[in-house]
């Protein structure tokens, strides 16, 4: 029986089981992104696109090929996902939909004690909400922008020039509660913008029928989690979704949960060695697990192997932060920039856009890891990935820019 969990075996089972061990083993097909959203549980949503949204970047960096149409079509027309909240907006599996349903009620309370949402939304909620629910349902699917704008002037006290503050005219903002507290679903984007309707109208009825017990749900959640990361601290647990808090995953670690698991020692990056909680199929789940390919990758800064900045810095040794709102001179890297894995290590960053008028992939900086040093197979494999995302991206040509750094 395992009783310690080398930092290499760890790497190599995290990154397994989050689907960045079997590039290459089988094409992606379409019918195969519902499964592979399972595997992983959830992709976030992202807005930028310097190079790819974080939601179709987290897939294309597990498969040869990827198209952004197969996403939508399971999100919309087959119905196998649905979009809400984890950390932040996310594609989740529809089977989850039940275990959503204890967030929803904890939106609800949440969002409406804070004072910003009343101010947005007016002084009657529930007469908002339900004109809204009430014209959806007679008119089927809306965006934000086609809802009157009955708020034209900012409230109170309230800058008139911060308009995303006070934008947010009451249909606005009752359509995001709507959402959040699951009445409300996205039925597709156009343009990125959400396009909501009724949730009966979306999620089907198979997944929004059962309620599960508090019991239930909070063994859903610890033990899903633990399934996807393999081994995990409470607190690791808890963060994996953002659905409960670490009091909640430690007490079902000791009580309830304690028949799903064991704890073994697992070694960081350092050499350190922390008690955790491991899936008690851990001997098998090892034997399974594939070394990671010989390859560069460049992955989003939402992708779940770095979501968890502390667990990424004491299982990588990668500390990393996004630095988009950081002003310009004092970032320490770039504006938006990739972690590039190899093999099983976190080498370094790029910061790379796609010039779609000029049909360019422009690499503007690189900056590897503490003893990583630069070769020619490892600039090879960097060149073999860049091409990769050239051509998944339709462009002409990679360029280097001069102020790029290594």
């Amino acid at each position: 029986m395992t009783d310690r969990l080398s930092n290499a075996d760890a790497r190599r089972l995290f990154l397994w089981l989050h689907g960045l061990s079997d590039l290459g083993a089988a094409p992606l097909r379409r019918a195969d992104v519902a499964g592979l959203v399972e595997r992983i549980g959830f992709v976030q949503i992202d807005s930028i696109r310097t190079v790819e949204r974080a939601h179709h970047h987290i897939l294309f960096s597990r498969a040869g090929a990827y198209k952004p149409a197969w996403l939508d079509h399971h999100v919309e027309r087959e119905r196998t996902l649905f979009e809400n909240w984890t950390h932040d907006a996310s594609i989740i599996p529809a089977k989850f939909f039940p275990y959503w349903k204890p967030r929803f009620e904890t939106a609800r309370k949440q969002i409406m004690s804070r004072r910003w949402w009343r101010e947005r939304v007016g002084g009657d909620p529930e007469k908002t909400c339900a004109r809204v629910l009430d014209y959806i349902a007679e008119n089927g699917p809306v965006m934000a922008r086609e809802l009157k704008a009955d708020n034209p002037e900012p409230p109170t006290g309230l800058d008139p020039t911060n308009t995303a503050w006070w934008g947010w005219h009451p249909s606005k903002a009752a359509l995001v509660f709507l959402w959040r507290t699951g009445q409300l679903s996205v039925t597709r984007r156009e343009g990125f913008q959400k396009v909501y309707d009724l949730t009966e109208r979306v999620v089907p009825a198979e997944h929004r029928e059962h309620e599960p017990t508090e019991r239930e749900f909070l063994d859903w959640t610890c033990g899903q989690a633990l399934d996807r990361v393999g081994f995990a601290s409470h607190s690791e647990i808890a963060r994996y979704w953002e659905a409960i808090n670490p009091a909640s995953a430690k007490a079902w670690c000791e009580g309830p949960g304690r028949d799903r698991m064991r704890t073994i020692e697992v070694e960081g990056i350092g050499g350190d060695v922390r008690q955790m909680f491991v899936r008690p199929d851990i001997e098998e789940l090892l034997a399974a697990a594939s070394e990671a390919p010989p390859r560069v990758r460049f992955l989003s800064p939402f992708d779940p192997i770095v979501r968890d900045r502390k667990r990424a810095e004491w299982l990588f040794g990668f500390d990393y932060k996004i630095e988009i709102y950081v002003p310009a001179d004092q970032r320490k890297y770039g504006y938006y920039v990739y972690p590039m894995l190899e093999r099983d290590r976190l080498i370094g960053r790029i910061e790379f856009k796609a010039n779609r008028d000029a049909g360019t992939l422009d690499v503007i900086g690189l900056w590897l890891e503490p003893r990583v040093r630069m070769s020619k197979p490892r600039q090879s494999r960097i060149d073999a990935e860049l091409e990769r995302w050239r051509r998944y991206l339709d462009l002409d040509r990679v360029t280097w820019k001069e102020t790029t750094s290594v």
